[in-house]
């Protein structure tokens, strides 16, 4: 008897000791809520405010306290965040496949509202990709959700969503009434951001009206931005009030404010040069974050496994409890042994799981950063190029109108300094692209001999500047008809007696090629550049053909550059097969030397342009041509319109693909100069629609676009040619002439 009560005592004990535990448990939970409720909070302020940094810190912080609480919803919370943060950041693809994570897991809950949040959210995301019919649908099951809940201020955001939706697809009246009806609401709400955000937009569709459609439309634009003004005046609202700028501009201009718009317009641009930037960091910094939030998909799934198994504990518990004592003591210890083995056979699996999952987040964090830097790079380098058109540009100009002495010699070193500039942005872009192994060897006929001297051409001024002379020992056996990739053999050369010609002063640079032998229609042939200039150290030769390397600080100081030449040679050689060497002594000079080997061609076509670099114009027969150059920016219109009016042209100028179209449909010209990314359709759609009625009249897309891997994109779409801004303009009316000369035929797009 005494055993038996001795032994009740003990399960009393050890029920007591559970509903102690149990009680802690849900206490521990109540603060991992408040302390989550808290990140999300500071993480979202953080990104209304664009600080980045804070809102990815606490997003991290976040991570770590809901992987451990047991509710879905608050996960897809975090989740939903994270793909707020990418959307305000214009990473739209990514925030699109986060919030389909949150969604996913509200499918799972009762919690009505926050999926219809999410899909609202999904709504925007999708309009911004264009992809409208699944827009609507999304945009439209979250108003019936909202309709059913009776949520005004949700069901406003619905509506703002449905407004870029129209207004996205150029419906410019119907996104009108979609604003006018949820402004209000967004005012009594106090939602300032969408608030704002629906004020420019407004006004944005006002400005996109045909003049017969609605009357006063400027001015209606105008009290819509004045009404957002000083609410993004009291805000940090930065893409807002860049986009205010933007739209001040407009007004500005159709007002006849020509010097309030080109104000507004220069300030937009800064900013959004620095909002780019800001961007492209926070992509690059998130890459980091989501190594831990972008993967609660599998610490989810392993979560729910231990859910389930507390679960059945939970019922076995209460199925055992009248049980006898004999009984509870068995079981429990047969339970014990039980999850002792689950537990180890659980660990073993975790264990092979997240070493798994480290080799995969290894990978996919390489991956994205990857693709941040070539984000970065692309949306840079075509960043710059837009106000770098208009250093050279308005240099050309004012060297043609016959500065003073002083003058001009400070317009020239302007114009070396913009050259300098674009030569560095296209030796980055050559070296990224031949990283990514996005650059192919073309196979056609040329000749080698031509090509030399119309390198040794190019490079004389340069040698002459620094007293160099330049010696070319050329082998006649070379065959005279090759086959191969004469423009990257040319580049290459370009770098290696360029590099020579820098580095050397008041010496003698020799240029050797000799052929080794030929055998079946092929010939390898040696190529060397040796100079006898400051020459390069032991140490220094190893780390030469890196990228960004040269020979020393003091170097650097002395002769400038980059040090990208020599590592994009090296490359080039690699995916022609070759290898480049090289032999140099400190004072005495340097030689760098490789074996190339080439198809012998039965036949060679001569270039289309045989002067290569100094190019063949009839100026005169381009005199009194019409051109219609189609470009919003102001700043480039101006430069244009002068660089050819410069040269007795006739220029009118569209500010958009739209007017574009009607202009050709109304006037006739001789040239199009089409700019690429323009509000309304692009440069490309404009094309298309002109190509549907007239496949004659010659089109050159004049564009700060890289177009390296589009070509074919380009002429299908309907172009003739393809000018990359900024341009020499000696190239710029080269290409237009060769153009107005070729012109025979219709373009068959």
């Amino acid at each position: 008897m005494g055993g038996i009560i001795r032994s009740s005592s003990l399960i009393l004990l050890s029920l007591l000791l559970s509903f102690s535990c149990f009680s802690q448990d849900n206490e521990r939970d109540r603060d991992t809520l408040a302390m989550l409720t808290r990140f999300e909070a500071q993480a979202e302020r953080a990104l209304a405010q664009q600080k980045f940094s804070e809102a990815i810190q606490n997003l991290k912080e976040a991570n770590k306290l809901v992987t451990e609480y047991p509710d879905i919803s608050a996960k897809a919370d975090v989740i939903t965040i994270l793909a707020k943060l990418h959307f305000t950041i214009e990473n739209y693809e990514k925030a699109n496949t986060e919030i389909d994570h949150a969604i996913a897991f509200l499918k799972n809950t009762d919690d009505r509202q926050k999926l219809a949040e999410a899909y609202t959210f999904k709504g925007l995301i999708n309009t911004e990709l264009h992809r409208f019919e699944e827009a609507e649908k999304f945009l439209k099951d979250a108003d019936a959700i909202f309709s059913e809940l009776n949520d005004e201020k949700n069901q406003a955001l619905v509506l703002f969503g449905l407004g870029l939706w129209e207004l996205e697809q150029k419906n410019p009246k119907s996104a009108i009434n979609y604003f006018n009806a949820t402004i209000p609401t967004l005012e009594q709400t106090n939602q300032s951001y969408y608030l704002v955000y629906a004020l420019l937009e407004e006004a944005n569709a006002y400005l996109l009206l045909p003049p017969t459609e609605v009357e006063n439309a400027v001015e209606k634009a105008e009290i819509s931005l004045d009404k957002a003004t000083p609410i993004l005046e009291s805000n940090k609202f930065s893409r807002l009030r860049m986009e205010a700028l933007r739209i001040g501009s407009k007004v500005a201009l159709r007002k006849g404010n020509v010097e309030l718009a080109s104000a507004q317009i220069d300030d937009y641009y800064a900013k959004r040069d620095s909002l780019t930037i800001i961007y492209s960091s926070a992509i690059s910094e998130s890459a980091d974050a989501e190594s831990s939030i972008g993967n609660l998909n599998e610490i989810i799934a392993s979560q729910q496994d231990d859910l389930d198994k507390k679960q059945r504990s939970i019922k076995f518990t209460q199925m055992t409890t009248g049980l006898s004592i004999a009984l509870i003591v068995i079981l429990s210890l047969l339970t014990l042994s039980l999850f002792k083995n689950n537990n180890l056979r659980a660990k073993a699996n975790d264990l092979l799981k997240d070493k798994n999952n480290e080799l995969l987040l290894a990978k996919e964090k390489a991956e994205k950063a990857s693709l941040a830097k070539a984000q970065f790079l692309s949306t840079i380098t075509h960043e710059l190029r837009t106000p770098l058109y208009a250093v050279t540009g308005l240099t050309h100009l004012l060297l043609e109108e016959n500065p003073k002495e002083h003058q001009k010699e400070h317009l020239n070193s302007l114009k070396f300094s913009g050259e300098y500039l674009l030569s560095l942005i296209n030796n980055i872009l050559d070296l990224n692209k031949l990283e990514a192994n996005k650059v192919e060897v073309e196979k056609t006929s040329f000749s080698l001999r031509k090509r030399i001297n119309d390198v040794l051409v190019a490079l004389g001024k340069s040698a002459k500047d620094k007293s160099n002379t330049l010696h070319l020992e050329y082998d006649e056996d070379i065959p005279s008809k090759l086959v191969g990739d004469p423009l990257k053999l040319s580049q290459i050369l370009i770098n290696l007696i360029g590099n020579s010609v820098k580095f050397t002063e008041n010496g003698d640079i020799w240029v050797r090629i000799q052929k080794k032998s030929e055998k079946n229609d092929n010939v390898t042939l040696h190529f060397e550049v040796e100079d006898n200039g400051v020459g390069i150290s032991k140490k220094k030769q190893k780390s030469i053909f890196e990228t960004f390397s040269q020979g020393s600080l003091q170097i650097h100081r002395k002769f400038g550059g980059t040090g990208l030449g020599l590592a994009i040679v090296k490359n080039l050689l690699e995916l022609m097969n070759s290898k480049i060497y090289l032999e140099s002594q400190l004072g005495k000079g340097s030689k760098f030397h490789f074996d190339l080997t080439l198809s012998v061609s039965e036949e060679v076509k001569d270039d289309s342009n045989p002067k290569n670099i100094i190019y063949d114009v009839d100026y005169v027969a381009l005199e009194n041509r019409s051109v219609l150059v189609v470009e919003d920016n102001k700043i480039n219109q101006m430069i244009t319109k002068k660089i050819l009016e410069k040269n007795k042209m006739k220029c009118e100028v569209a500010d958009n693909g739209m007017d574009a179209v009607k202009l050709v449909q109304q006037n006739q010209y001789d040239v199009i100069l089409m700019d690429i990314h323009m509000p309304g359709i692009s440069g490309v759609e404009a094309t298309q629609k002109i190509r549907e009625f007239n496949k004659h009249i010659p089109i050159i897309a004049l564009t700060a676009v890289t177009i390296d891997e589009n070509l074919d994109d380009f002429y299908r779409a309907g172009f003739n040619e393809i000018i990359p801004k900024p341009f020499k303009p000696e190239e710029f009316f080269e290409k237009i002439y060769r153009t107005l000369e070729q012109q025979k035929f219709p373009v068959n797009s």
